[in-house]
């Protein structure tokens, strides 16, 4: 939790930290990545048969190397919109018996050469959790509960046989599995009102959980400020759902509610504090959750559903077409963007339960791929960091800055939330250190700031930053990276301007 004072420019800013004061611990799998038959995602992303940089099942080494050093806890798949069309049955098999689709999302070819056994098992490479998300376009029920069976049973029943005679003899024991994506939107391949989408969400999520009761699973939301939100929540987030009596429930058929944001904007003071919208949609989702659960009477012992924010990042679909592959070329100011994005994921740790930044290879991504190798983008060095030390607790601080009076994107940012010029947020790791993060969005001005609360003589110092709010990394020039320096802890810090900062002690 931060909170924020606001001061006059020539005013002297200062940071309050409280590392005593743990207000929540942060879900690991805020760090989540996903994955999705979109461009160069998967086909050329992670999996690039016959490139000499990929290993004996097609998967490149270097992506994978990559996730690792991101230690990426968990990654969605397969999609997105592809996953309206897409039938699970026709990526499983031996592979010259896998039909090629029409791929209605973005309008391609889909060939199945890369199906769910192939993700598993790229999972296990990586060590991160499969994220599931399933049909609800032109998919059926049956469908979904033999995804299930196959992905996760260990009876001698027909689709874990199938898995089986596929060559996999155990369970993959799939935890995460959301009800559709983006159902809601007119793009979408079988788009449902509010009302039907809800009523298909309960009755699936019934069955599923009568398959398979320890799964997580996610509901459909829009932006977590939606009617939508509203009306699928009042309706799904219930007790008693499973007909067993209240006395035999504990927790709800519904865990967490997923929500998807993106920002961008050509002004760099409106794409840099752009991502606040995603704040603010985590806090108004949350009130949103506790709304159905008062209304429908579900006891405080039943866990409150988390929110999963389970697409977030920096696009523009006009600079970056999704239609043409999505490749967005990522500058510092887009860096500094996605900076606030996970500082607000931190400050809002008690109510998220995921996030997964979209994508992670090659679309919209932090990653991108040659033949030859790979580019780390701008957007990768903050995630870096994050990824790396911002976990354990959220710890209390508060910030006193000037702010940012200037046009928003969305409008709707400058009535609903604040935009400090030092954008902030505090962890406790599990081995005593604080990690404090500061983004300072102004072009123009470094900031001398007193860390009160700050009792050490020896900080780690890691700065990301670039000469100018437009640089960009590409294979011939990484302009952006992270600057690691001491700092004895004695008097004020300087955070400079357009950069990333991330401050490391002992308490």
């Amino acid at each position: 939790m931060a909170t924020f004072t606001r001061i006059p420019e020539g005013e002297s800013p200062s940071i309050t930290i409280h590392p005593s004061h743990k207000v929540a611990e942060i879900d690991k799998n805020i760090y989540g990545g996903f994955t999705e038959h979109m461009g160069r995602c998967i086909y050329g992303g992670i999996y690039d048969p016959g490139n000499p940089l990929s290993d004996e099942n097609g998967f490149r080494k270097d992506v994978i190397e990559a996730f690792k050093e991101l230690n990426v806890p968990v990654v969605r798949y397969p999609g997105g919109n592809f996953v309206a069309t897409y039938h699970w049955l026709d990526g499983v098999g031996p592979k010259e018996n896998r039909p090629s689709r029409p791929e209605l999302a973005w309008i391609g070819t889909e060939t199945n050469q890369f199906g769910t056994d192939e993700f598993m098992k790229w999972c296990e490479l990586v060590g991160c959790e499969p994220y599931l998300c399933l049909n609800f376009g032109t998919g059926t029920l049956d469908e979904a509960l033999g995804w299930l069976e196959y992905c996760n049973s260990d009876r001698n029943t027909y689709y874990a046989n199938l898995r089986r005679k596929n060559g996999r003899e155990k369970p993959y024991k799939v935890k995460y599995w959301a009800l559709g994506n983006e159902c809601w939107g007119p793009w979408q391949v079988e788009q449902l009102t509010k009302e039907d989408y809800a009523k298909k969400a309960y009755q699936w999520a019934k069955a599923l959980k009568l398959l398979d009761p320890s799964i997580t699973l996610i509901l459909c939301g829009e932006t977590g400020y939606s009617s939508w939100d509203h009306y699928v929540l009042k309706e799904c987030v219930k007790w008693d759902v499973h007909g067993l009596g209240t006395e035999n429930n504990t927790k709800s058929l519904i865990d967490m509610h997923s929500i998807h944001v993106y920002t961008a904007d050509k002004e760099h003071l409106a794409n840099a504090t752009a991502p606040r919208s995603g704040e603010r949609a985590i806090q108004m989702a949350s009130a949103l959750i506790d709304l159905a659960r008062i209304e429908n009477k579900v006891p405080p012992s039943i866990p409150k559903q988390k929110i999963c924010f389970d697409e977030w990042n920096v696009w523009d679909p006009v600079r970056a077409p999704g239609e043409e592959g999505a490749e967005e070329q990522y500058t510092l100011s887009d860096a500094l963007a996605v900076a606030v994005w996970l500082n607000a994921f931190v400050r809002q740790a008690k109510d998220m339960g995921m996030a997964n930044i979209a994508q992670s290879v090659n679309v919209i991504s932090p990653l991108m791929t040659s033949p030859e190798g790979l580019v780390k983008q701008t957007i990768w060095w903050p995630l870096l960091l994050f990824s790396k030390y911002m976990r354990g607790h959220a710890i209390a601080l508060n910030v006193r800055a000037p702010e940012y009076t200037g046009r928003t994107n969305p409008a709707w940012i400058r009535a609903a939330i604040e935009t400090p010029y030092l954008d902030c947020s505090a962890a406790l790791g599990e081995d005593g250190l604080v990690n404090l993060a500061v983004a300072n969005l102004s072009e123009e001005r470094d900031y001398e700031v007193a860390l009160e609360g700050l009792k050490a003589d020896q900080v780690e110092v890691f700065v990301v930053t670039g000469e100018n709010i437009h640089v960009t990394n590409t294979a011939g020039e990484q302009k952006v990276g992270i600057v690691e320096s001491k700092w004895d802890g004695k008097g004020k810090f300087t955070f400079a301007k357009h950069s990333f900062t991330l401050l490391r002690w002992k308490e």
